[in-house]
């Protein structure tokens, strides 16, 4: 296990820890499924990471740190990889490709599906031969929602760190290396699969950058920061796992032979998308609606002064009353429809919609993020993608729908007949947010 101190000491804020679990995604099964992905990308206990590492320092932790000793080649293995790139009817952006710190246009390794298939941007396995032969690194992109195991996995570790995630697989061919030294705008597990790797991780040129600040507006400080000592130069093998927070610089080349490793990118929320939220409410406020004065001049900083202090004074104004409830409802809606669900297979779910009985068993959508509140005489449920109405009667079985065990139709409280019972399930398996247990 390696770590590093935070560049900044400890002056920085205290990041949101990852071992902070929503409140309605609390069962016992979705909890332990959640400790043991995280476990699978960290040698060190969850507080630990939390506290010490998460959003602040990288943790390099060797395979025989970490409990499953076979590696991640469960998750995806050079074999599957081969399976997306030949048998998978692969489409772009699901794919990219890069040489020499250049990503190549997509018409390079495109072009028509073929009889049937009225598509021309299908990847061509032939074309993707020559490139990764020639020195090529394949990056399979939004494995998250097209790999199974993948999808499962996932799902249990955004639940472990409470933020959307997203998976990218690199395949690089021996000797070379994808892309120059650069920094993400988002926190990453890198997890090695198969082959050797060398990373050479240095720290920030700007701690926490934002995804509207990329490497790409400070390639020269990049550039030079790169030139100097490494704050960790280490080569992955297989099963090895590392953590890097946004704004850490890092590059990698593969060695003798070819590479594979996932990287698993953290959308995390940071406090100036509460600002982004306060602003876009602040619509709200007449004063911040003015028009400026007829007539201003708005490259004169002197004709400026006066309204820009009026407008500072009236969104201080506003600040203070600022309504939590509203902010947290517009980040609901940005974090919920990041990090969908488990899938649902459609045909089976219609098909136990119609077998229902007051005997049969559901459970709530693995995953599934969930509020239910009251508006005015209904009960609202509130979702990923939308909100669900029902009589304020359902409110008890709907809870004890979506926050217990796997329970029976027949036995769900606060409705007086299994009409009622099987009317109410069948709306909300309906709705996916159900599923047959």
């Amino acid at each position: 296990m390696t770590h590093l101190d935070p560049p900044g000491g400890h002056g920085r804020p205290v990041a949101p820890s990852p071992a902070t679990v929503p409140a309605n995604l609390d069962g016992p099964a979705e909890l332990t499924s959640a400790a043991a992905a995280l476990a699978r990308c960290v040698s060190v206990e969850a507080a630990k990471f939390a506290a010490a590492h998460w959003g602040r320092t990288p943790l390099l932790s060797r395979a025989a740190e970490l409990p499953n000793l076979a590696g991640f080649t469960d998750l995806l293995s050079p074999a599957d990889a081969d399976e997306l790139l030949s048998r998978r009817g692969l489409r772009t952006p699901f794919l990219r490709v890069a040489k020499d710190g250049q990503v190549l246009p997509a018409a390079r390794y495109t072009g028509g599906g073929g009889a049937g298939a009225e598509i021309d941007d299908q990847v061509l396995d032939e074309k993707i031969l020559q490139l990764y032969a020639d020195g090529a690194t394949l990056v399979l992109q939004g494995l998250h929602r097209t790999w199974p195991a993948l999808i499962e996995f996932t799902r249990d570790l955004s639940l472990a760190v409470g933020q959307p995630l997203q998976v990218n697989a690199y395949l690089t061919p021996p000797d070379s290396q994808g892309f120059a030294t650069h920094y993400d705008t988002h926190d990453v597990f890198v997890l090695q699969v198969d082959g050797r790797k060398h990373w050479r991780i240095h720290p920030p040129v700007l701690p926490d950058p934002l995804e509207r600040q990329p490497w790409g507006g400070r390639a020269d400080e990049v550039a030079a920061t790169a030139q100097g000592p490494a704050a960790l130069d280490v080569v992955l093998e297989p099963g090895d796992a590392l953590y890097l927070p946004r704004g850490w610089l890092h590059s990698a080349q593969a060695q003798e032979s070819s590479s594979l490793h996932l990287t698993v990118g953290v959308r995390a929320l940071t406090r100036y998308a509460l600002v982004e939220e306060l602003l876009a409410l602040a619509a709200e406020d007449q004063r911040l609606r003015a028009t400026l004065p007829f007539g201003t001049d708005v490259a004169d900083p002197d004709a400026i002064e006066p309204e820009l202090t009026e407008t500072v004074e009236a969104l201080r104004d506003w600040l203070l009353r600022a309504d939590p409830a509203a902010v947290a409802g517009r980040l609901r809606q940005r974090a919920w429809s990041a990090s969908r669900p488990a899938p649902i297979r459609p045909l089976a779910q219609a098909a136990a919609i119609t077998a229902l009985t007051a005997d049969s068993r559901v459970t709530a959508r693995a995953g599934l993020r969930w509020q239910l509140a009251t508006e005015g005489e209904r009960v609202a449920l509130r979702l990923f993608d939308r909100t669900i109405t029902l009589p304020p009667q359902c409110g008890p079985a709907v809870r004890a729908l979506l926050a217990g065990p796997a329970i029976r139709i027949g036995d769900l409280p606060g409705l007086d007949t299994d009409a009622d019972r099987l009317t109410l399930t069948r709306r909300l398996l309906r709705e996916a947010a159900l599923a047959p247990a």
